[in-house]
């Protein structure tokens, strides 16, 4: 590939050109090469932290990064630092009005501020967390950001009006201990009953920790802060003035009224002056809402005591079982930590029929969180989260953290469920922001349009976000509140909880549930019978057929191209699971090796294992402004042909190696009660109820033979394979027109077959079998 090819590819991904890596370095008699090099001179090891994690002694560890690491130079290299806050009286007071790409208005609101990092010991980080941002101890920013609705972007100036006014609140109420005191409690918890995470989020949070703290705080940092300090938060109050203010503010509205443009994404923005005079006025005409001072909050656990377990009890059950519902059960057996995680799937079966029924559904959620928004807030932190979803099939509502006052929260979300009612000026405002956010999707990179197109290929209940849109367009509050009682006529509960809670609790939380949501005297909830509980599936490609489906991105001035080809290979079994994994784990490298590094045939490439409604296949995703995607998938084949040799030479050394570092995958430990539940609750929701996976599938590969694994990839994954079914699903970006044009003009090849309509297509298939049984049929086989 030319050095041309290379910055444009660079372009495609990164913040350089051709022109900023290439021309005006050279206009000023700079090589770009030889600044790299001297910039890397900074990097001596006495500016460097290092943070190893691992199973081995001390001794071993010392012993491992002393081989691996000496040789780093110590040039005893200065820290660059920054002297003061880099912005200057002449970059504040500013209000930037910048054009987005996307649909959507957000407005920012920053000021820069004294690095908390100086006071971490005096307590007033904590206050400032959610929204002082840096990655210095020399200058930080605090900034306030939302997303705007269309009457919100009218009312800019109100909105900052009533920032100002809460500001001054603060400053005139002063400071209350108690909430000091509050936060302390929060993160001496948080502190003590910390999750263990993955190895690599550990050391890189900790190495971070390092720069800024002590010694003796590299492992606590600023989570346990121990001195009250009102003086220095109202220093920090003080910075927050309209004198120090500087607002981003982007919308499309802006388009024809701005008269710059940045020189590296093109943005047009224009900068104007914000005078303290102009916000005082602002301040004045705001709207006189009830800005108050946070109440105590009621979320923070008080009992953190665990429940003792009178069973080992290894799997999650069955524990209670109704025509409304069925309760999952499985206590903390691992992690001896006050917390529990509860799920309540909804299954509707009304929620996915139609393209209206879905954006109902969708906005029925997102109306449900935003009414949750302002009472779940103090939850969330006291370390209780909330999610509230659509699923293929309904909805779910998940709670996770703290045991101690999680009920209080629950029967709040479901309270707001059961008495739920359309508030047409909330619904206004969600309906506008859901309606730019599927417009935003031809804003998506290729790749992800590629594998959108895919999941339409292949769901057999899957609406276009065409129709979805369309729908959403005529969706009024009225029609809505009426299709709700329909929507929710037919439901069924199945339940998961799983922690540091009893049997009885659990149980009784349910039957609470049950009778909150559909026996309170005016509940639109009625309960389903087990022949219309129904659930997604997935077509069955046909053997030795190769489909394609190629279509222009839908924005063209993305100049990038993508192809994902798609092999399926099976409905979920243990054996076949395997083998499919062990190639997945053989083949990954290579193939990002081949396709990426030797062919540069775009920076996004890759090789993976891909599962929908428990169908296994594995998922090549190429995306590149070089190559057009029948180029890239052709070359996908290729990697294939070339790589059958690589399956059939493969060494007994090499194929136990490899059988090795799968089982040793396989049998890494839950690092917390989250990770393990979302493996159980995983096994409940697809219906395979393998909660034994593990162990199941560790034992058939250690009696795996190589010859059993070959004749695996010979039936179903080499190209020509007799078994072999695949989609290659192509998009064209703006510099592929040409090749788009010639491409669906060619005539299918002998066992090719060109998908033009997506849903004719889809009825012509087969599905394969559901692996999901209703509320009556539970198999644990």
């Amino acid at each position: 590939m030319s050095q041309e090819a290379v910055l444009r590819e660079i372009k495609a991904v990164d913040s350089g050109s051709w022109e900023t890596l290439e021309t005006k370095p050279k206009e000023r008699g700079l090589d770009i090469r030889q600044e790299l090099l001297k910039f890397y001179e900074n990097y001596s090891a006495n500016l460097m932290h290092l943070v190893v994690y691992g199973k081995e002694s001390l001794d071993c560890i010392q012993s491992f990064v002393e081989r691996l690491f000496s040789d780093i130079k110590n040039t005893d290299q200065r820290s660059f630092k920054c002297p003061s806050q880099p912005l200057s009286e002449q970059h504040m007071q500013l209000v930037i009005k910048a054009i987005p790409i996307s649909e959507g208005d957000y407005l920012k609101i920053s000021w820069p501020v004294t690095p908390n990092i100086h006071f971490y010991k005096e307590g007033w980080a904590m206050n400032l967390s959610a929204g002082e941002g840096s990655d210095s101890a020399q200058y930080s920013f605090f900034s306030i950001s939302m997303r705007l609705t269309d009457a919100g972007h009218e009312h800019m100036e109100d909105i900052i009006g009533l920032v100002f006014k809460y500001i001054l609140l603060l400053k005139e109420n002063g400071i209350h201990e108690w909430i000091f005191d509050e936060l302390v409690a929060i993160n001496e918890t948080e502190f003590h009953y910390q999750d263990k995470v993955h190895p690599i989020s550990y050391v890189t949070d900790t190495v971070s920790t390092m720069r800024l703290f002590p010694p003796e705080e590299w492992l606590g940092g600023a989570s346990l802060p121990s001195k009250y300090a009102p003086n220095r938060i109202n220093m920090i109050l003080d910075e927050l003035s309209a004198e120090r203010v500087r607002i981003l503010w982007e919308s499309k509205k802006f388009k024809g009224s701005t008269d710059s443009v940045e020189p590296w994404y093109s943005t047009a923005y224009s900068v104007e002056n914000v005078t303290p005079s102009m916000i005082q006025q602002w301040i004045q005409k705001a709207p006189t809402e009830k800005l108050c001072i946070p109440k105590p909050n009621i979320f923070i656990p008080k009992d953190l005591s665990l429940k003792e377990a009178h069973e080992k009890v290894k799997f999650p059950a069955i524990l209670r079982k109704t025509p409304l519902s069925r309760l999952w059960y499985k206590p903390d057996m691992l992690f001896s930590t006050p917390k529990v995680h509860i799920i309540i799937d909804f299954h509707c079966p009304l929620t996915s029929h139609s393209p209206e029924a879905v954006i109902s559904t969708s906005l029925f959620v997102d109306l449900l969180a935003d009414y949750l928004n302002a009472y779940a807030y103090d939850a969330q932190i006291a370390g209780l989260f909330y999610s509230i979803y659509r699923t293929s099939a309904g909805f779910q509502v998940s709670v996770g953290g703290y045991n101690d006052k999680m009920r209080i929260l629950l029967d709040a979300i479901m309270k707001h469920i059961s008495n739920f009612e359309v508030k047409p000026n909330r619904f206004c405002a969600l309906k506008e922001t859901a309606v730019k956010d599927y417009q935003n999707f031809k804003f998506s990179q290729p790749y992800s349009q590629a594998s959108y197109y895919l999941s339409l290929i292949l769901e057999d209940q899957k609406w276009p976000l065409a129709e979805k849109l369309e729908a959403l367009s005529k969706l009024e509050p009225d029609s809505l509140a009426k299709f709700m009682p329909h929507l929710l006529s037919k439901t069924f509960l199945e339940c998961y909880i799983h922690g540091n809670i009893e049997p009885n609790e659990a149980t009784s939380i349910v039957q609470e549930i049950e009778d909150t949501i559909f026996n309170t005297p005016n509940s639109v909830f009625k309960s389903m019978s087990p022949s219309q509980y129904l659930i997604k599936r997935v077509i069955m490609l046909e053997n030795e057929l190769k489909c394609y489906h190629q279509i222009e991105g839908l924005n063209q001035k993305n100049e990038n191209s993508s192809v994902v080809q798609y092999i399926q290979v099976h409905l979920d079994d243990a054996l076949s699971n395997i083998k499919l994994q062990l190639f997945a784990l053989i083949a990954s490298q290579p193939a990002f090796n081949q396709l990426r590094t030797v062919e540069q045939l775009g920076y996004i490439a890759g090789l993976s294992l891909r599962s929908d409604c428990g169908v296994w296949a594995l998922e090549v995703v190429i995306q590149s402004t070089v190559k057009d995607p029948s180029h890239l998938d052709a070359r996908i084949d290729e990697f294939f042909k070339m790589f059958e040799s690589k399956i059939h030479e493969l060494s007994d050394k090499d194929f136990k190696r490899n059988v090795k570092s799968l089982v040793d995958s396989k049998l890494e430990k839950f690092k917390n009660l989250w990770e393990e539940s979302h493996f159980y609750w995983g096994e409940i929701e697809a219906g395979t109820l393998k909660f034994d996976r593990v162990e199941s599938e560790v034992a058939l590969l250690r009696e795996l033979k190589k010859e059993e694994f070959i004749e695996f990839f010979d039936q179903h994954i080499r190209v020509g394979a007799p078994q072999r079914k695949t989609v290659s699903v192509q998009v064209f970006g703006g510099e592929h027109l040409a090749e788009f044009k010639k491409a669906i003009a060619e005539a299918d090849t002998p066992k090719t077959y060109r998908i033009t309509d997506i849903f004719g297509f889809k009825r012509s298939r087969p599905l394969y079998r559901s692996l999901k049984g209703g509320p009556g049929r539970i198999t644990m086989d």
